[in-house]
């Protein structure tokens, strides 16, 4: 199949570039502005919209994650072979994936106001986070539209056939543009935002993704004054013998 250069800009050069800003951005991130690798926690500022719109949007995005990858990485073959309808895995994707996306979206409404409206909220946030606010709610939108709308109207393409191997083919290093130059409009416009949304994520809050606070493990003990004479149940180590505050004074 003849592939315009338009495809191929679009669905070879794009995602590659994107995966390469994604992966370079965050080792330039790491390396360079650690201070920086941080949520910005404006917890101390509002708690009540938070305390509903982080919870809806955290699960939500978890399960539209993890509906991806099963979308996106397992073929069509695989879930036929373990007994799985076409039938049954569209109705519990369109189900699951609904749930998912309307929940993602209310909690992405509910920070967003939150962050708009509060004060120091909204001083705590940069031009980078506000742009990716924008790429990240028309990713979701475009990605209920597919889910939802396309399947009530009765227009929803085969992503299976388009979509998810054209996905799987880009890591694979042998790409196949025309799969998804075959893919409905509302597809193509979900995987050009998705990979926008990768492209900005190093330069964004979104970094906090990759943190694991594994340094507990291996931190020293904090040391504290003790209030009685004897340090503790083991001999003092040399070094670390108690002031006598009156012959300090």
């Amino acid at each position: 199949m003849n592939v315009s250069a338009t495809d191929l800009v679009l669905w070879l050069i794009v995602p590659y570039l994107c995966l390469a800003v994604f992966v370079v951005g965050h080792y330039w991130r790491y390396r360079y502005d650690k201070f920086g690798w941080t949520t910005r926690s404006s917890q101390l500022y509002e708690r009540r919209l938070l305390r509903w719109g982080s919870p809806l949007f955290h699960f939500g995005i978890l399960a539209a994650l993890g509906g991806h990858v099963i979308g996106l990485g397992i073929p069509a073959s695989w879930t036929e072979a373990v007994g799985i309808t076409e039938h049954a895995y569209h109705f519990v994707a369109v189900s699951i994936g609904a749930v998912a996306g309307f929940c993602t979206l209310a909690g992405l409404a509910i920070l967003i106001y939150r962050r708009r409206t509060v004060g120091p909220v909204f001083s705590a946030t940069t031009r980078n986070d506000k742009f990716m606010y924008v790429v990240l709610t028309a990713t979701i939108l475009f990605g209920i539209s597919n889910t939802v709308l396309g399947n009530v109207i009765g227009q929803a393409s085969d992503y299976r056939t388009t979509v998810s191997p054209w996905f799987r083919s880009i890591f694979y290093f042998q790409p196949q543009p025309e799969l998804m130059a075959q893919a409905g409009i509302g597809y193509q416009l979900h995987a050009l935002s998705a990979f926008l949304l990768f492209a900005i994520w190093p330069f964004t809050r979104l970094v906090h993704v990759f943190s694991a606070p594994l340094g507990y493990f291996t931190r020293p003990y904090i040391v504290y004054r003790s209030r009685t004479p004897q340090l503790g149940n083991r001999a003092t180590a040399r070094g670390w013998d108690r002031v006598d505050q009156k012959s300090r004074r």
